[in-house]
Formats: structure tokens, C-alpha cells, sequence
């Protein structure tokens, strides 16, 4: 396959930092004294930081305004991404050799933008992205293709010569849905969806540097 174009999620793809999400949206509720359902992080997962918020209000009567919900929620984890969160291995050099092969590459993220914008300069790849899409910025989860698509505008590739890269089941199949050629990444926070994710990309990694050297 020709490759012009790559849209890549961030978090558990690029970066391993899936473990943020994993308790973000418990760990908000209780530092308002709220105690969450079971199984709310998990829910969340699939859900744009807007679309958590507006839960916030319906279900647990939160009154503040979506704006002073996601400052909050933000505020718990800009330390985490600024500090902890590191690039996994090999993606660095990858990108760095689709550059040289001019193929464009977009990030499509449910993170919002200024945390975004601070991790990659921190690693020192924003120079490697032509644009930043996020959830909240098309008003659409990934259970929406609307971020792949406004992606593929934004680089302007054909979507036969485009590869998405996400990491987690419900993701993989709205891209899939939508046409694009997927590639599964294994994170570990997905292991109980890796069969299932196998089994509907289009190739699935355990090393970028495998594939890199195998398609680049």
C-alpha cells in the first residue's frame, strides 16, 4: 500500500498514557466528594471530554458549566502530562521517516489541544504534525468517523493511501467503518480487547519499529 497519509490518535497509540484515563473520571467525582458508579472510567473512554462533562451534569447534578467542569478535569491530570507521560518506543524515528518521505501526518485526539500542544514540544515532535484535530473541537467522540474525516480534509490525502493508528476497539471500528485503513496498536490497557482488535484491523503492531522498518 502507498502511503501519503497518517492520522494517529495519541493517547495508548503514540503515547503511553492510557493510564490517566483509566481513573480520570472517578478520581474528578471524588475530589467533589461524589462517589461514581461502577464501571464510570470505562464509560468515559468513548466519551469526548464534552460528552463526559455534559454527563457530569445529568447524572451526578453537577452544576458548573461544561467550560468549569473540563478546566477541572484538566487541572487533575496537566502535571501527569507535563511530567510522567512518555513517548513509546521507537516513535520518534518513525515519524521522523514518514517526514522524509513527505507523507502527512495529522493527530486526532479526545485530549484537549493545550495539553496536547505542550506534550509533543516536551518530546520534541509537534515540528512532525501538519495539525491537531480534537474530540472536542469537531463536537464528536470517536464513536463519530467526524474526526477522521475532518482529518483527511485538513491533510488532503486519498483515503486509500491514509492509515489510521489507534489503540483501543470502539475507535478502530468507527475509522473502519468510515473506510480508512487501520492499524491496531497494542497497549496494554486494551488487553481485553486485543482479540478483537486483531481480528478487525486492517495490521496490528506490537513495535512501531517493526513496522516502521517493514513499511517505511
Amino acid at each position: 500500500m502507498k502511503i501519503s497519509g497518517a492520522i494517529f490518535d495519541l493517547d495508548g497509540t503514540l503515547f503511553d498514557s492510557m493510564f490517566i484515563w483509566d481513573s480520570i473520571g472517578s478520581n474528578y467525582l471524588r475530589s467533589r466528594n461524589i462517589e461514581p458508579e461502577t464501571g464510570l472510567d470505562e464509560r468515559f473512554k468513548k466519551m469526548s471530554i464534552v460528552e463526559a462533562a455534559r454527563y457530569y451534569q445529568k447524572v451526578y447534578g453537577i452544576t458548573d458549566s461544561i467550560q468549569t467542569i473540563i478546566d477541572g478535569v484538566n487541572q487533575q491530570i496537566e502535571r501527569i502530562y507535563a511530567e510522567e507521560v512518555m513517548l513509546k518506543p521507537y516513535v520518534s524515528e518513525m515519524l521522523a521517516k514518514m517526514a522524509e518521505q513527505n507523507i502527512k501526518i495529522c493527530a486526532a485526539t479526545a485530549t484537549d489541544r493545550y495539553l496536547v500542544e505542550s506534550t509533543l514540544r516536551n518530546h520534541n515532535i509537534e515540528k512532525y504534525f501538519s495539525n491537531i484535530l480534537t474530540c472536542t473541537e469537531v463536537g464528536a467522540g470517536k464513536d463519530s468517523p467526524l474526526i477522521y474525516e475532518k482529518s483527511l480534509e485538513i491533510i488532503k490525502t486519498d483515503k486509500s493511501e491514509t492509515l489510521v493508528f489507534e489503540d483501543v476497539l470502539h475507535a478502530i471500528e468507527t475509522a473502519k467503518g468510515a473506510g480508512f485503513t487501520v492499524v491496531g496498536v497494542c497497549d496494554k490497557s486494551a488487553a481485553d480487547e486485543q482479540q478483537q482488535i486483531m481480528a478487525i484491523s486492517d495490521d496490528y503492531i506490537w513495535s512501531f519499529k517493526e513496522w516502521s522498518d517493514k513499511n517505511l
